[in-house]
């Protein structure tokens, strides 16, 4: 329960962590001792946290880590994240200021909610604890407010109400991290072709033995590609496709 971990910490109200610090400079920034200016700020402490959980993972993101990136004393820090958790939010959403849709929305709800995916696969493949990171509850900061109001914008096709196009939004985001997820598993696998040529060898004698004949059906069928890319879109067309507005 320490400030170093931010475990059993409550964090910081949402209000006081987005509004409050969008205040002029002189009350949202912390005063400087003897009237000096701050050496650094909350965005370079953020940026510092990111670049660090990007290259080392989120293990390697404490206080100490990132007080030192940006050449502070770790104390000096709480002033403007508290704990690890409120850092991991404003880590959060300074990435989610990367999704910015390159085109506007086209009207057909199907194929901008892909789109929408295909830029949060982007950015989790971009920061690979991204995935961990979202599956503890948030606040909502201004980048991830504003990519949100972009995802419900293409769901007013639907008409659906506003419950359902959260949900839709939440389904869409949860699946985009698990496959992420499943992703780069697969790629630190892949290290290891005997493994995988031993796992092809036991599921084709398995599938032999005369007692699994849909597997058997399952792995006779044509190859498809299996580039992540392509699997990513055969799943994700899957899920779209299937959604209904009812």
């Amino acid at each position: 329960m320490t400030r170093e971990d931010g475990s059993g910490t409550p964090g910081r109200d949402p209000q006081q962590l987005w509004l409050n610090h969008q205040q002029p400079q002189s009350q949202a920034q912390p005063r400087a001792r003897r009237g000096r200016k701050p050496a650094f700020s909350r965005e370079a402490i953020t940026t510092a946290a990111v670049a660090l959980a990007d290259a080392e993972g989120l293990e390697a993101v404490t206080m100490r880590r990132v007080a030192a990136q940006v050449g502070a004393g770790v104390m000096s820090l709480y002033s403007y994240a508290p704990d690890k958790d409120t850092l991991l939010e404003l880590m959060v959403d300074h990435v989610s200021g990367e999704l910015t849709p390159s085109a506007a929305l086209t009207g057909d709800w199907r194929t901008d909610l892909k789109t929408i995916a295909h830029l949060q696969r982007a950015n989790m493949l971009r920061h690979p604890w991204l995935p961990t990171a979202l599956s503890t509850r948030r606040s909502l900061g201004p980048n991830t407010l504003a990519f949100l109001e972009h995802a419900l914008t293409a769901l007013r096709p639907t008409g659906l109400d506003g419950a359902a196009k959260l949900e839709v939004f939440a389904q869409l985001t949860a699946f985009v991290a698990g496959h992420v997820t499943h992703e780069l598993a697969q790629a630190a696998a892949a290290g290891s072709p005997d493994r995988a040529a031993a796992e092809a060898r036991y599921l084709a004698t398995v599938a032999a033995d005369g007692h699994h004949p849909e597997l058997a059906e399952a792995l006779s069928a044509p190859a498809r590609p299996l580039t992540p890319e392509a699997t990513f879109t055969r799943f994700l067309n899957r899920l779209i496709d299937g959604l209904g507005t009812d």
